[in-house]
C-alpha cells in the first residue's frame, strides 16, 4: 500500500507543476536554453553551402525530383540536402553506425563482453560507433559527390572537388553528431532524435503553404484537403494514445521483521509500454532506405538500367519499398527493444537484488523469462502500430500527392519526441520539487534542534 501512496503522491506533485515551479527550476531552464542554443547552431548550418556546386541548377533540379531527394531526404536533413549544405548528410550516417555496431554486438562475443563491462566497455563500443560513422559519412560523400559530378551539378568536376566535398560533410555529420551528444548530456532530451525533429519542424510551414497553393490552384480538391487535416489529427491523437499505453506488471516485496516490528511486504507495479522503442525504428528503417534513393536520383536515373530497376521496383512509394519498410520497422522494433530500451535479464537481476518478484513467479531466470513473454506479446501490437502509422499515410500521400510532411513517418517523429521531451521536462521539475521538499525539512531539523538546545538553560 505504500507503494500506492508515493505513486500518488508523486501524481498529485506532477498535476501541481505550474509555470512558477519551472521558473525556480534554474538548472532546467538551463538544459533547455542550452539545447535550443545548439539546435540553431544546426539551424544555421543548414545555410552553409558546401563550395563548389551551381546552388541554381542544384535548386531546380531538386524541386523537380520532389519524390526523390526534395521529399524524405529534405525531411530528414532538414532542407540542408537541397542546398547542399555543410549539414547535408544529417546524422543519419551516425544512426546507421550505431545500428551496425548494437546488430554486432549481438552476434560478436568480443564486442558482448566489452558492454557487460560496464562504464568503460560502454565508451569503447561509443568509440567504435564514432569510427564507423566516419566510415559510412566518407562512403556516402564521395557516393554524393560523385553523382553531383554525373547530374552535371559540379562547377568545376574533378578529385579537387570531390576531396573537399568529402571533408566538408564528413566533418558536418561529425559536428552534429556531437551536438547530439552534447544536448543529450547536458540538454533536455535526445540529441539525435531533436536534431530530426527540429529538420522536421523547420520545413513544414512551407510544406503546408505549398500544400494550401496547390488547392487554392485547383491540383487539389478541397475534399482532400480536408481529408488530410482530419487523418493528420486522427494520427496525432492514435498515436498519444498508443504512446501512453502501460501493461502494468504486478511486483510484490515480502514482509521482513526488524525488532518488534514489520516491514515491507509492499505491491507496486511495472510499467512496460505498448511501444518501448518509440520511434527509433522508424528512424532506424528511414536511415537504410536514404543512400540508394540519394544516389539513384543525383546520378541521372535515365543513364543506367540497374538504377532504372532499383528506383521501378525499390522507389518511395512501391510495393517493394513499403514492404522493406515494413519488414524493417517490425525488426528494429524487436531488435531495439531487446537490447536498448527493456532488457529483461536486467530488470529481472533489479528485481532480484531489490528482493521483489512477481506473484506466482521465481526471481531470477524464470523472471527474465516470464518478462520476455509479455514483452514479446505487446511488441506484436506495437510492432504492427509502427508499421500502420509509417505506411498508411505513406500510401494515401503516393496517391494524392501529398507533401512528405503530412506522412506517418513525420508526424511520428514529431508527436514522439515532443512527448518524449515533455516527460523530460516534468521529471526534472518533479526532482527539483523533491529537493526543495528534502531541504525544507532539513532545515526543519536543524531548527527544532537549535530552539531545544536554547531552553534546556532555563530548565536548569
Amino acid at each position: 500500500m505504500k507503494g500506492t501512496g508515493m505513486a500518488s503522491a508523486a501524481e498529485q506533485m506532477a498535476a501541481n507543476l505550474s509555470w512558477s515551479a519551472f521558473g525556480k527550476a534554474t538548472e532546467l531552464r538551463q538544459r533547455i536554453l542550452f539545447a535550443i542554443g545548439l539546435l540553431i547552431i544546426y539551424r544555421l548550418g543548414t545555410f552553409i553551402p558546401v563550395p563548389g556546386i551551381d546552388a541554381i541548377a542544384l535548386r531546380d533540379f531538386v524541386d523537380s525530383n520532389s519524390q526523390g531527394i526534395g521529399g524524405l531526404l529534405q525531411m530528414f536533413t532538414g532542407g540542408a540536402i537541397g542546398r547542399m549544405a555543410i549539414f547535408a548528410l544529417g546524422i543519419m550516417p551516425y544512426i546507421s553506425a550505431s545500428i551496425i555496431i548494437q546488430l554486432m554486438t549481438s552476434m560478436v562475443p568480443q564486442l558482448e563482453q566489452l558492454k557487460k563491462e560496464g562504464e568503460q566497455g560502454t565508451k569503447k563500443i561509443n568509440q567504435y560507433t564514432r569510427y564507423g560513422t566516419v566510415f559510412l559519412a566518407t562512403f556516402q560523400a564521395y557516393a554524393l559527390a560523385a553523382s553531383i559530378e554525373a547530374g552535371g551539378l559540379a562547377n568545376d568536376p574533378g578529385w579537387f572537388f570531390r576531396i573537399s566535398t568529402v571533408v566538408t560533410l564528413v566533418g558536418g555529420t561529425m559536428f552534429l553528431m556531437w551536438l547530439g551528444e552534447q544536448i543529450t548530456a547536458r540538454g533536455i532530451g535526445n540529441g539525435v532524435s531533436l536534431i530530426i525533429f527540429v529538420g522536421i519542424i523547420a520545413r513544414m510551414p512551407a510544406a503546408v503553404a505549398q500544400f494550401l497553393e496547390q488547392g487554392r490552384a485547383g491540383t487539389i480538391s478541397p475534399a482532400v484537403i480536408i481529408g488530410v487535416a482530419i487523418m493528420v489529427v486522427a494520427v496525432i491523437a492514435f498515436i498519444v494514445f498508443v504512446e501512453r499505453a502501460l501493461r502494468k506488471v504486478h511486483i510484490q516485496y515480502p514482509r521482513r521483521q526488524v525488532g518488534m516490528k514489520m516491514y515491507g511486504g509492499e505491491s507496486s507495479h511495472l510499467p512496460v509500454k505498448l511501444n518501448p522503442s518509440g520511434v527509433i525504428p522508424v528512424i532506424f528503417a528511414s536511415s537504410l532506405l536514404l543512400l540508394p534513393t540519394t544516389i539513384s536520383t543525383f546520378s541521372g536515373t535515365q543513364n543506367s538500367n540497374i538504377l532504372n530497376t532499383i528506383l521501378a521496383y525499390f522507389g518511395h512509394g512501391q510495393p517493394l519499398y513499403l514492404i522493406f519498410f515494413a519488414g524493417m520497422i517490425a525488426f528494429f522494433s524487436y531488435f531495439y527493444t531487446a537490447n536498448v530500451a527493456f532488457k529483461t535479464d536486467e530488470v529481472a537481476e533489479n528485481l532480484k537484488n531489490q528482493n521483489g518478484f512477481i506473484p506466482g513467479i521465481r526471481p531470477g531466470a524464470k523472471t527474465a523469462e516470464y518478462l520476455d513473454y509479455v514483452v514479446n506479446r505487446l511488441l506484436v501490437a506495437g510492432s504492427v502500430y509502427l508499421v500502420a502509422v509509417a505506411l498508411l499515410p505513406e500510401i494515401l500521400r503516393s496517391q494524392f500527392n501529398i507533401p512528405f510532411y503530412f506522412g506517418g513517418t513525420s508526424v511520428l517523429i514529431v508527436v514522439s519526441v515532443t512527448m518524449d521531451t515533455i516527460n523530460q521536462v516534468q521529471s526534472h521539475m518533479l526532482a527539483h520539487q523533491y529537493e526543495g521538499l528534502i531541504e525544507r525539512s532539513k532545515l526543519r531539523g536543524k531548527g527544532g534542534r537549535k530552539g531545544k538546545a536554547r531552553k534546556s538553560p532555563t530548565r536548569k
